[in-house]
């Protein structure tokens, strides 16, 4: 039988987000195949990320309370809150990668650096909410500023003293010697990650790093007429620094689904409309959606005009970027020719035809007809 998510995190069916979250973090620091060398620790701790992604969110955990399935899984499927996500980091940072780099720290060169990466992220939208603008809801995983500290890294009667591995320098000078004489190796200290500083009575919940891995929601207003490909940048919601240092950006990057009617161009639209071969030879005036819900657009067709003939609407494409205006809309037109014709039609063409000087078939009787089809 499945395992039962709310045991697998130990807390009741009553749990609020906070106690998820703390439940969640406790387990992982103590499961993570970093620290725990027990056989099913990275098992577990699968298990544990797995049950923390339901839980964590309203709308999936609802749907586990009522029917008892894993959205996503075998007969669920997400909610409709969800954006899809492109690589944290330029990597698919998870949750399980997080606290990776959390229990590791930073070492090497990267071990002087405390300010907070930026952080990546793509973004889906339809042309529809790219034309009237949109806000959506982003669910990422980051080290984010722990919430027992605020992020300063110091628990109680903590404070920070001067390292005693490297002295207070952040490095730690190796000497190593050889037949060509001594030679000196200088790496960043582990014991500070080479800030040169420690910490006397750290904060438990993040020892003393000033941020945790946990699970941030953000809404990102995208502004009308965005291109695809085109980049928002949310100051501050990228990865946290180390005991209260600038944290990183977080960088939206917009993508732009494919349109099953429209096709976009800059800021112009291209569509396409069937007519028919009358209204191509005498002109006609046909309306087809716009972007707009409940947009209509009229398009005058001019006399004689031709298959694949673009005709343009002024104003009727893609609002355009920080701007009032819009852009045109071109369509492409597709004259349709009917495959059969009553008896009346086809004498009005035959008639035409014979004005026009023009060589056309004979009608065929339904007894030829027949003798086509097995031919």
């Amino acid at each position: 039988m499945a395992k039962d998510l709310y045991e697998i995190l130990e807390v009741g069916k009553n749990a609020s987000d906070d106690d998820i979250k703390k439940a969640f973090r406790k387990q992982a620091r103590e499961l993570h195949p970093d620290v725990n060398k027990a056989p099913d620790a990275e098992e577990r701790f699968k298990e544990l990320n797995e049950a923390y992604d339901v839980l964590s969110d309203p709308g999936k955990r609802a749907q586990y309370d009522r029917f008892g399935t894993i959205p996503g899984a075998a007969g669920g499927g997400y909610g409709g809150g969800y954006v899809d996500l492109d690589d944290l980091f330029g990597g698919g940072f998870g949750m399980g990668d997080l606290f990776s780099s959390f229990f590791g720290g930073t070492g090497g060169r990267e071990g002087i650096r405390k300010e907070g990466r930026d952080m990546g992220v793509g973004l889906r939208l339809t042309l529809e909410e790219v034309a009237v603008g949109a806000k959506k809801e982003i669910v990422y995983d980051r080290l984010a500023p722990c919430p027992e500290c605020g992020g300063g890294g110091l628990g109680e009667n903590g404070h920070e003293v001067s390292c005693p591995e490297c002295g207070g320098q952040g490095r730690v000078v190796t000497v190593q010697h050889t037949f060509l004489g001594d030679m000196q190796t200088a790496t960043a200290c582990k014991t500070c990650r080479g800030t040169g500083k420690t910490i006397e009575n750290p904060c438990l919940e993040c020892d003393g790093q000033g941020r945790i891995p946990d699970r941030q929601r953000v809404t990102v207003e995208v502004p009308v007429g965005i291109k695809d490909s085109q980049q928002l940048r949310l100051t501050g919601f990228g990865e946290a620094g180390i005991q209260g240092a600038r944290a990183g950006d977080l960088i939206v990057t917009c993508r732009i689904v494919l349109h099953e009617f429209f096709e976009r161009d800059g800021d112009n639209l291209h569509a396409r409309a069937n007519i028919s071969i009358v209204q191509a030879a005498l002109g006609a005036e046909i309306i087809i959606d716009g972007i707009f819900e409940n947009e209509k657009v009229i398009v005058r067709i001019p006399e004689g005009c031709q298959n694949e003939q673009v005709v343009t609407v002024r104003s009727h494409g893609m609002p355009r970027f920080k701007s009032t205006s819009r852009g045109e809309m071109y369509v492409h037109t597709n004259v349709i020719i009917p495959t059969k014709l009553t008896k009346s039609q086809r004498e009005l063409l035959e008639k035409l035809a014979a004005d026009m000087g023009d060589t056309v078939s004979e009608a065929r009787t339904p007894l030829q007809k027949l003798r086509d089809v097995f031919n």
